[in-house]
């Protein structure tokens, strides 16, 4: 007998979540009964995962799992919240149990991994598979990090190495070969993202502004310029790149990826000179690369440049959903 919504829910969703004491009600009811902390602003965001837009249909479902609540998490860590509790809504062609339980196991291990309660949610039929959820976390007032606080000076970073994702992209549509030996390791990059949650959290004593990497480098470092009224010259040279990007990629080419590829989920931010110091050697114990590739100018606009102070041509920013 084909599962009902309701049966669906019960034996996939409900008393699944790790539990936190502030949820006073989960799921199973018409709304969840949360208790925010006291003195805490509450983060909320939302994203949406379309089956062969933002995923491959055929892709390891444990994996979309996965993904559907880090990019999520990404935007969490990008303000520098706490993660705390998600909602889901998700809609299907079929009621596959085999794709639910694989789906459910790669949700709820990075779910239990960050603290994240899922506290209620929607289940429909559709023509194709669409994935949204809802993660809502905490931050002390004024700590938040936002677009909108670089100032000329600032020091620009980046975590980890950008464009790794859009390299298996690449070679998924044909347009790249990656050696056997990185193939594994792009693929996790763009089916298995690491939020930065420890990094995230850090930058609240450091960073001027910040924003997490889903469009490509370029594109939304260009959020923060535009929000914060300023430009920035980017040392095109410095940029962290993969062993993996490096061998399958001529130079340009490679560079190029790093500022336009999308599916990174690092984050990119901004430091004052005078924390700059202490940034730099705290980073050096994070798990992933922190690599300073530019800097703030009051002159709006981005820029840039090559070693050699020649400027290094980009047709386009990043990723465009209706580009």
């Amino acid at each position: 007998m084909p599962l009902s919504e309701f049966s669906l829910i019960d034996r996939y969703f409900t008393g699944r979540s790790l539990h936190r004491p502030d949820v006073a009600l989960g799921i199973g009811d018409d709304c969840a009964l949360l208790i925010p902390p006291p003195g805490q602003q509450l983060a909320v965001t939302l994203d949406t995962l379309i089956a062969d837009i933002h995923f491959f249909a055929n892709a390891d479902p444990e994996g979309i799992g996965h993904k559907a609540l880090a990019v999520n998490l990404s935007d969490l860590a990008a303000m520098g919240a706490v993660p705390a509790w998600a909602t889901l809504a998700l809609t299907l062609p079929k009621a596959d149990e085999d794709w639910l339980a694989q789906f459910c196991r790669g949700l709820f291990a990075l779910a239990e991994d960050c603290g994240v309660h899922l506290v209620g949610g929607d289940t429909t039929h559709g023509p194709t598979t669409v994935i949204t959820i809802q993660a809502m976390g905490f931050v002390p007032p004024g700590l938040a990090l936002r677009r909108d606080g670089a100032k000329p000076g600032d020091g620009i970073y980046v975590t980890g190495t950008p464009g790794d994702a859009g390299l298996a992209l690449a070679v998924a549509f044909g347009q790249a070969i990656v050696a056997p030996e990185y193939m594994a390791d792009v693929q996790m990059r763009l089916e298995r993202p690491e939020p930065r949650m420890t990094q995230g959290l850090a930058l609240r004593e450091f960073a001027s502004a910040a924003i997490d990497v889903s469009d490509g480098l370029a594109q939304d470092l260009g959020h923060i310029l535009e929000r914060s009224g300023v430009g920035a010259r980017l040392a095109v040279n410095r940029l962290p790149l993969s062993p993996a990007l490096i061998a399958s990629l001529e130079r340009d080419a490679a560079l190029r990826m790093a500022l336009t590829g999308g599916d990174d989920y690092e984050l990119c931010f901004t430091v004052p000179p005078e924390r700059a110091t202490r940034l730099e050697k705290l980073a050096v114990r994070w798990n992933c690369r922190c690599t300073r590739i530019g800097v703030i100018e009051a002159e709006p606009g981005l820029r840039l440049a090559r070693a050699d102070g020649s400027t290094f041509p980009l047709e386009r920013l990043g990723y465009d959903h209706f580009g």
